[in-house]
């Protein structure tokens, strides 16, 4: 009997086919490595026949050992992430405020708001900082925060204004019939929960935002890229451009991977939590019994 409701345990046949696959994609993914480093280890031949050594070749990785390789990068790391922190804040007070016109009742406020987070979505990041940086005049720090800021907070603000709307309506209804004006409401009991509901996707975009740091590069931000695979590179010569690229190839995969190990223990745990308030159907989210001066409009401090 299948112990599965999607698909068949495989007879023999099947597991022969699997077998066979299997092998012929172990051969594959091998000669496609043996190929990549054969690449790598053959002399490098320029447009004028010029026979250089390859980038394998030990001269090409000499520098490792010189400490001021390393605080150059590492200039180029602080560089990074303070932009990277700024535009964070940045984006997530910017989603908040686009939740709260997104998610107002007048309508003044939320097509204005809904046109305006479109706009903001619909624009590349790089448009965002050169429009900024030309417009402007902020400099390539702040042209870069406010471009990643903005267009990263336009996403934030999607998705916690869909965690609000995933709320059961008896959330707003609660804080409204115990005297919460709608923005208390929302301040008060709807945000909170629609935040740790969104964080796992929070941060995913914040590590999205990492990312696109790099495209500071365009602007002249001295980030880690730029720092590295044009400072570096022309200090130590073209010579060293490989052996620099995997340097910020390894930095950029460690801080990301990071962040993503991050998001997905935000995850589990979240979603450990909304299992165990699944878990107990029979208590009231907010418990209206609970409250003095419940239904008389008086209720806010338990909140």
């Amino acid at each position: 009997m299948s112990n599965s409701v999607l698909y068949d345990v495989p007879g023999p046949k099947a597991r022969r086919r699997s077998f066979i696959i299997s092998i012929i994609g172990g051969v594959v993914i091998a000669a496609g490595v043996a190929w990549l480093i054969a690449g790598l280890a053959a002399p490098r031949v320029s447009v004028n026949g010029a026979v250089s050594p390859s980038l394998l070749d030990p001269s090409r990785w000499d520098i490792f050992t010189d400490v001021q390789l390393w605080l150059g990068v590492g200039d180029g790391v602080l560089a990074t992430l303070r932009m990277a922190a700024v535009a964070a804040v940045l984006a997530l007070t910017l989603g908040v405020l686009f939740c709260f016109g997104r998610t107002s009742d007048t309508k003044w406020i939320r097509i204005p708001t809904s046109v305006l987070l479109e706009f903001f979505r619909g624009i590349p990041v790089l448009l965002l900082m050169l429009f900024t940086l030309l417009v402007f005049s902020t400099g390539a720090y702040w042209a870069g925060v406010i471009g990643l800021g903005i267009y990263n907070g336009a996403i934030i603000g999607e998705a916690l204004r869909a965690g609000v709307k995933s709320l059961p309506k008896g959330q707003r209804e609660s804080g409204l019939a115990i005297g919460l004006t709608p923005v208390q409401t929302r301040l008060k009991i709807e945000f909170p929960q629609a935040f740790r509901q969104m964080l796992p996707i929070i941060i995913a975009q914040l590590v999205v935002l990492l990312k696109d740091t790099s495209l500071a590069y365009v602007i002249a931000y001295p980030e880690l890229l730029r720092r590295v695979m044009t400072y570096l590179s022309n200090y130590y010569g073209n010579n060293y451009q490989f052996s620099l690229f995997v340097i910020v190839l390894a930095i950029y995969l460690a801080m990301n991977l990071s962040l993503s190990w991050l998001a997905r223990v935000v995850a589990r745990r979240t979603a450990g939590g909304a299992k165990g308030k699944r878990g107990r159907k029979d208590e009231p989210v907010i418990d209206m019994a609970k409250l003095p001066d419940a239904g008389m409009g008086g209720g806010v401090g338990p909140l």
